[in-house]
């Protein structure tokens, strides 16, 4: 795949999957545009780097790296704008958690660590070796870590709701 292609293909779901971590943000749209051409741009700069088959996680794992980065710098950089991107679904699993109450609360209460696992595998629809790509661990890691998520999430969902978990 070109790198051409390769942003054809997956330029928007890196956009989404940084507009759905910046809700806190005073203008998510326009910084999950400008930190998804600085995806984009490192992308070019580390095209032979990129795993053939695995593009959109190794994206992903890059998107993380650079949110990272925004958030520990004092001010934003103006990149140049993307263009016109889909705007976020109403089916979108990240506007059903954040609009169900007690989802919702279940879901501050995770770690981070476990929002971002959970976050990978539903709602980016990664799983096995591209959520390992993803984490940047190994394959069954990421198993274990979307399991022990799923449970923690489970339980507290139920903790929320009043009803004892299985």
């Amino acid at each position: 795949m070109t790198l051409e292609e390769m942003v054809d293909a997956h330029a928007i779901d890196v956009r989404r999957y940084l507009y759905r971590r910046l809700g806190g943000s005073a203008d998510p749209a326009s910084t999950a545009d400008d930190l998804t051409a600085d995806v984009l741009v490192i992308a070019w700069r580390r095209r032979s780097d990129i795993p053939s088959g695995a593009e959109l996680p190794w994206l992903y794992a890059v998107a993380r790296r650079v949110l990272a980065n925004y958030r520990r710098r004092p001010q934003e950089v103006l990149v140049a704008d993307l263009g016109d991107m889909d705007a976020i679904d109403e089916s979108d699993p990240s506007v059903i958690v954040t609009d169900d109450a007690s989802l919702a609360d279940a879901w501050r209460r995770l770690s981070p660590r476990d929002r971002e696992v959970l976050r990978l595998a539903a709602w980016e629809g990664l799983s096995g070796a591209q959520l390992a790509t993803a984490l940047g661990i190994t394959e069954g890691g990421a198993g274990a870590a979307l399991s022990r998520a799923r449970t923690r999430f489970e339980e507290l969902l139920a903790d929320v709701q009043g009803t004892p978990s299985a």
